[in-house]
């Protein structure tokens, strides 16, 4: 099991009241699922991720991760297990501005000490990976919304990560280019990637192959679904 979620709550302090973002989660994602989470705002679901993720902490309950249990680790083993193990995805790219696309890609493997050589290698293949190659010294603002998306996917993918968490990925994106990204999603899936999306939407929720639908911090349903074919074929 990559991801086993058990009783998890968490409070938040909003001046004298509590708000309850998790009220008794339970949930267990294994290895190369493609889940798509769900809920309408206030649902919970984006408390959920950032505990996914590691950049929050449950108030109660336990999350483990590769067996890891998450909630006991200080704030400098959660920044480790975030650059090792889980590669993000968010709707407003957050790359660099300033950076081309090599550098905005390498980025993780800087932080985790990897060598100059090593780490420009990683990137050339991980770029490549995601048909970016002609586009390599580009600064952000010379690429189109869906090229921008495609650098932010190599920076989740270059360090090789347990889990690819994408946060609303095609949500600045015209229709055309969100079918792209997603096909991008699928391939990186089907390459042995656990993918997990957070989504309003229900035409991207369905190119996962399990909907966890929340509402009111807890988990309303969870269905299996085969999943749209992107390139002719289903898996």
């Amino acid at each position: 099991m990559l991801i086993g979620i058990q009783d998890l709550h968490r409070v938040y302090e909003v001046g004298t009241e509590k708000v309850h973002a998790l009220n008794g989660v339970s949930l267990e994602i294994e290895a190369n699922e493609y889940v798509a989470i769900m809920g309408p705002s206030g649902s919970g679901k984006s408390t959920l991720m950032n505990i996914v993720g590691c950049l929050d902490t449950p108030t109660s309950g336990s999350y483990r991760l590769k067996e890891h249990e998450i909630s006991k680790m200080t704030d400098d083993d959660l920044a480790r297990i975030r650059n090792l193990e889980i590669g993000f995805v968010f709707q407003t790219f957050n790359l660099l501005a300033r950076a081309d696309v090599l550098h905005n890609v390498e980025l993780p493997l800087v932080y985790a000490g990897v060598k100059h050589e090593e780490r420009r290698r990683r990137a050339r293949e991980t770029i490549d990976l995601v048909g970016l190659t002609d586009r390599i010294k580009h600064k952000p603002n010379e690429l189109s919304g869906g090229q921008r998306q495609r650098v932010a996917i190599a920076r989740a993918l270059v360090n090789k990560p347990s889990i690819i968490l994408a946060d609303e990925p095609t949500g600045n994106l015209d229709s055309h280019t969100g079918d792209e990204i997603m096909a991008a999603f699928e391939r990186i899936w089907k390459q042995g990637n656990t993918v997990i999306l957070v989504t309003h939407e229900p035409d991207i929720a369905a190119h996962a192959r399990r909907v966890v639908r929340m509402r009111d911090g807890k988990i309303e349903s969870d269905v299996r679904q085969a999943g749209r074919a992107m390139d002719g074929t289903s898996r």
